[in-house]
């Protein structure tokens, strides 16, 4: 017996959209290239990144938000705790954000097409954002009292003299990409799968969350501001319609054609709900009968041989419905 898969069968429309492969990988490679040159252009305002952060630390308070340092705190009363969380920091953000690109492309292109222009616009906007707001970390300010976990327990993925950092540009906390690129892998796997397990994709932008507070990597704004960015990606595009109509899986096992509840028979590719089709052959005012085929739920179209006022038995191949057997009149077959 085969049952239903319950992850969305668009793959033939779908293959059709997929772009070609090298050139989505030269693009998707500059794109972030580019963002990595204007992150480092960014760099050098150390004064005004420490005068944003003093802003932004004393708004957050004002705005009665919880403390970065408790987050901290939970963390730090375990070194093993703390040590694993500056490794999801350090290496889960990129590959993650690689492999959910890679899955769609092969597996579904049209979702891929629409998450990679919102992953696009998210991280342009954030790197505007980086270039007019530059903002020191809360690692880095003094009212914080916050620890430096990567410098401490390590791993760290920044040098230990964030102003002449030349991998990194440590004055770019606002907003934190960490939580809008996991946030959008969640959502993206979340609308391009029909598991119902799916939901749990949405841990992987919580656990960011935490991860970057806690050590001190990013203000609760930070995240705030990173996903007003992304709902404004998502209302600007929109997930193509032939990626939204994508059936459901079918509730019963299929294959063998059986259908809950006896006999009847029903081709593998039914649905649940699909329209009746209208008989071109039907006539009208005769009796209506029961089509084998049908599935639970739709409408039933007309026979157009019945013939009105012959006697009618049951159908052998169907299970509780009358269903006419087409008798000459007078004679004595069907009684």
């Amino acid at each position: 017996m085969t049952y239903a898969r319950t992850e969305p069968t668009d793959q033939e429309p779908d293959i059709r959209a997929r772009p070609p492969l090298v050139r989505e990988f030269l693009l998707v490679a500059g794109l972030f290239l580019a963002y990595k040159f204007g992150r480092r252009a960014a760099n050098g305002h150390v004064e005004e990144a420490f005068r944003n952060a003093g802003n932004v630390w004393d708004l957050e308070r004002g705005l009665r938000l919880p403390g970065e340092g408790a987050v901290q705190g939970v963390l730090l009363h375990s070194q093993t705790l703390i040590h694993a969380a500056n490794t999801y920091y350090a290496t889960v953000h990129f590959p993650a954000t690689v492999l959910f690109l890679v899955w769609l492309y092969w597996r579904r292109p049209l979702h891929y097409l629409w998450s990679r222009r919102i992953l696009a616009v998210l991280t342009g906007g954030a790197l505007v954002l980086h270039l007019l707001f530059p903002l020191a970390p809360p690692r880095m300010l003094p009212d914080a009292a916050l620890v430096d976990t990567g410098q401490v327990y390590g791993p760290t993925v920044y040098g230990a003299t964030p102003a002449t950092d030349t991998m990194a540009n440590q004055f770019a906390a606002m907003p934190s990409l960490h939580v809008g690129w996991a946030v959008m892998v969640a959502v993206g796997l979340i609308v391009a799968t029909r598991s119902r397990w799916r939901w749990l994709w949405l841990l992987h932008p919580a656990i960011t969350l935490l991860v970057v507070v806690g050590t001190a990597n990013h203000y609760w704004l930070d995240a705030i501001v990173v996903v007003a960015l992304l709902a404004v990606a998502f209302a600007a595009l929109r997930l193509p319609r032939a990626a939204r109509n994508v059936p459901a899986h079918v509730p019963w096992p299929v294959g063998d054609g059986a259908v809950p509840g006896g006999g009847a028979h029903v081709p593998a590719y039914a649905v649940r709900r699909a329209d009746a089709a209208v008989d071109p052959y039907a006539v009208p005012g005769v009796e209506t009968a029961v089509d084998p085929y049908a599935v639970p739920g739709v409408e039933t179209a007309v026979d157009p041989y019945a013939v009105p006022g012959a006697d009618t038995a049951m159908d052998p191949y169907v299970v509780g419905a009358a269903h006419p057997v087409r008798t000459p009149a007078g004679s004595g077959a069907g009684r």
